[in-house]
């Protein structure tokens, strides 16, 4: 048998005026975990959906090779047929059918036209243990967190016999218990002797889990590697990936701390369906002109439900507590009031809740402040483009021009587009949820140097992140939350990771 299970040459995907993979070539093993490292936009999902038929064959240069043969994939289902399966970033699943239903739509388990249900319940009850789920096949998935659905999208993979399964940021939206569940995962199908390739901007996660990485860079392969050789680093791989050194994965910047700007007193907020419920209990915190605070928690802990609350009441019931903008109190009962008070709220969901990924990059930027592109009730489009054009050149957004959709741009890209819409509204204080969820080490530095800058400006800036090292790295002073309240406090000089840890499970 073979050693290699796939190997992709040279392969050549161009779009109207872009050429998205030019010469890309990759060779995976039988058996082991090949990682797929790259910016933002560098081609990484472009190349999947050429192997996984999305991009059927025809439609792009070079060969696939798979299972020592040539293959010519028409389509999804084509592929399939041959075991390669791939998990997407955003999941498949539909949120009202059962576990056992999504498990085999299209796939079902019947007899004339007739499903068999005990039998599509015993195979499910079957594939959830191999994954280590114990739900019901009867749960409704939208009543799962993030991190079981995607165990339950390994296992619709699992019901399709997969030999090439693919997940594309497979932890981007998960906890850190629910990724290392994941990892795990992973570990134990390549026991078995699956062959998977990871799509993953955590080099972290890559360290442990995989056997060889291919960095993909400006449509190009230019790197392929076994992780356990010498020198194999994760500074090497982000050399790699940009193109450049970054030994200072967080842009230097000097505070000149001022006057304060937000305090927010005694803040409670109850659960928007269970009015009994308490979510967060009393908060007090503040921020200061030319400060990066930053708010540290677990999942769960309640940090974008404070932040949701405080910003329009977009999040919760029965809240109470007193805003406070440079001294003097403030209605911020909706996002509107919250606007025209010097709040903005980038949320951790930029393709949910920040963006309409159906429109254009100029109509996202303004939407937030329209009064200011408008004249009278009648929208200006000459200063609008204007404004968007300003945006796309002060945060660099790649971008051939603003009339482009957002849905085509890269996660990094889309994240400047969301930052672009609220520095639009000329905020005092700007909250950032999860600010670099999901992008690449260069395009987070970027949005760094955002952050510094909004600071150097005066502003105000409250970032919250599951990253750790990130609050370490970026905030001159850390609130610890756990279960809704706020258990410590520290500038970020006296701060770790274990002292931040020691609050949070010590309360």
């Amino acid at each position: 048998m073979q050693d290699t299970l796939l190997e992709m040459r040279s392969i050549t995907k161009t779009f109207p005026g872009v050429k998205a993979l030019d010469e890309v070539s990759l060779k995976v093993k039988r058996g082991e975990i090949h990682a797929i490292c790259g910016e933002n936009g560098a081609g990484k999902s472009t190349l999947m959906k050429v192997l996984s038929g999305v991009y059927p064959a025809g439609t792009y240069d070079g060969e696939i090779h798979y299972d020592g043969a040539l293959a010519t994939f028409r389509d999804i289902s084509d592929s399939e047929k041959r075991g390669i399966i791939i998990i997407h970033q955003e999941l498949a699943l539909i949120p009202l059918l059962s576990i056992a239903e999504n498990l085999f739509l299209g796939n079902e388990n019947a007899n004339r036209g007739v499903i068999d249900w005990h039998g599509t319940n015993q195979r499910t009850e079957t594939l959830l243990r191999k994954v280590g789920l114990s739900d019901a096949p009867s749960t409704l998935v939208d009543k799962l967190g993030v991190g079981k659905q995607q165990l339950v999208e390994i296992a619709k993979a699992l019901a399709k016999d997969v030999r090439l399964l693919i997940l594309d940021e497979p932890t981007a939206a998960l906890s850190e218990s629910d990724s290392q569940t994941l990892l795990d995962l992973m570990l134990e199908l390549k026991a078995q002797g699956m062959t998977q390739i990871i799509i993953s901007h955590k080099l972290n996660e890559i360290r442990k889990i995989a056997d060889t990485v291919t960095v993909i860079r400006d449509g190009q392969s230019v790197s392929s590697f076994d992780t356990k050789g010498d020198g194999i680093t994760e500074d090497r791989i982000v050399r790699d990936m940009v193109g450049r050194s970054m030994e200072n994965r967080y842009p230097a910047r000097t505070p000149k701390i001022g006057d304060r700007i937000m305090k927010v007193s005694n803040w409670s907020v109850h659960h928007p369906e269970h009015a009994n419920r308490k979510v967060i209990h009393d908060v007090d915190f503040d921020v200061r002109a030319g400060e990066v605070v930053g708010i540290a928690g677990l999942m769960g802990a309640g940090r974008t439900e404070l932040a949701m609350s405080i910003f329009g009441r977009s999040w919760g019931q029965g809240i109470s507590g007193q805003v406070e903008m440079r001294g003097q109190p403030v209605d911020v009962s909706t996002v509107s009031r919250a606007i025209a008070n010097g709040l903005a709220y980038v949320t951790e969901d930029r393709k949910s809740l920040g963006l309409i990924l159906d429109d254009t990059i100029q109509r996202n930027i303004t939407l937030a402040n329209l009064r200011q592109v408008s004249n009278g009730v009648v929208l200006n489009k000459h200063r609008e483009t204007e404004v968007a054009e300003k945006y796309r050149d002060d945060l660099a957004i790649r971008t051939p021009g603003v009339f482009q959709k957002v849905g085509n741009l890269s996660g990094g890209n889309q994240q400047k587009v969301v930052l672009s819409k609220w520095l639009f509204t000329a905020p005092e204080v700007l909250i950032l949820d999860e600010p670099t969820r999901g992008i690449d080490v260069g395009a987070k530095y970027e949005i760094y140097g955002l952050i510094n800058d909004l600071a150097a400006a005066g502003k105000g800036v409250v970032m919250i992140s599951s990253e750790m090292p990130e609050l370490l790295g970026m905030c001159d002073r850390i609130f610890v939350m756990n279960e809704g309240a706020f258990v410590g406090e520290m500038p970020a000089a006296e701060a770790s990771q274990e002292r931040i840890m020691s609050l949070i499970v010590n309360h």
